[in-house]
């Protein structure tokens, strides 16, 4: 499912698909790279949030840890 998010930093509008009904994780603006947080249910945009740098390295090292002890 589509769902269009608008960049709160440049205004422009992107889309954003999922599988899951609930996503609360990363978008980047194609525009302006802007790192952003979202939360989505059932297809519906909940929230925007721009997103510390920081934030999204400890996410990324929580990913790898889970995937590497998934294998």
């Amino acid at each position: 499912m589509l769902t269009k998010i608008k960049c709160p930093k440049c205004n422009t509008e992107g889309t954003f698909s999922i599988s899951d009904p609930v996503y609360d994780g990363p978008y980047r603006c194609w525009k302006c790279r802007e790192l952003l947080k979202i939360r989505m249910e059932h297809g519906s945009l909940i929230s925007v949030q721009q997103m510390d740098p920081q934030e999204m390295a400890k996410r990324e090292e929580i990913r790898a840890m889970k995937e590497k002890f998934h294998h």
